[in-house]
């Protein structure tokens, strides 16, 4: 038993700060993020018997812990079920900043208001996400995962992951132009308060 215990630690060690950052994506908070980690570590170890040597670890205890996410959300019931996605067109982003005139005054108008929004507003948005896609988005924007590892992971064929990124991807940009509304900053780049001559 002290053997597998040192075995599950020297495996998990090297992962921890990785997880701590994807449960933080998830939960948008540290203390719920450290809550996560903790009992997903304490998961995969009870479960250790079931990993089988030489295959991914990594993948391995990531599915624990997205897999103790989302039942964790289950529980809680705070996300609605269904997602309206014919509302959202692709380049919705591209659109909402071309009939905001911020074309005329950026090359890359897209770029010069995620910049304007941040990180943590990002993270929020990606956080608003229903679990279906904030799962894949977080794996795949935030953590820089590959499709195939998002795919073994959460045990889905790439295929899916490819639809999620993408319908995810859509919701996103929808989520962050309402925030940069929200906050002032579509009204602040229109009025001119920030150039790109590029």
């Amino acid at each position: 038993m002290k053997g597998s215990q040192e075995q599950f630690e020297s495996l998990l060690a090297p992962l921890l700060d990785l997880a701590f950052g994807m449960a933080l994506n998830f939960t948008g908070n540290r203390a719920d993020a450290e809550d996560l980690v903790q009992e997903a570590a304490l998961r995969a170890f009870r479960g250790f018997e079931t990993f089988r040597p030489g295959t991914n670890f990594k993948a391995w205890f990531f599915r624990i812990l997205t897999n103790t996410f989302l039942s964790r959300r289950r529980r809680d019931k705070r996300r609605p079920v269904g997602v309206d996605l014919q509302e959202v067109p692709d380049l919705y982003l591209f659109h909402q900043t071309a009939a905001a005139g911020l074309h005329d005054r950026s090359s890359d108008p897209a770029r010069l208001l995620l910049d304007k929004l941040g990180v943590e507003a990002v993270q929020k948005a990606v956080s608003d996400l229903p679990d279906e896609f904030r799962t894949v988005a977080t794996l795949y924007f935030m953590e820089d995962f590959s499709y195939a590892e998002i795919a073994e992971v959460l045990e889905i064929p790439v295929g899916t992951v490819r639809s999620r990124i993408h319908r995810g991807r859509r919701l996103l940009q929808k989520r962050l132009w309402a925030v940069a509304e929200e906050e002032g900053i579509v009204r602040q780049l229109a009025d001119g308060g920030d150039h790109d001559e590029s």
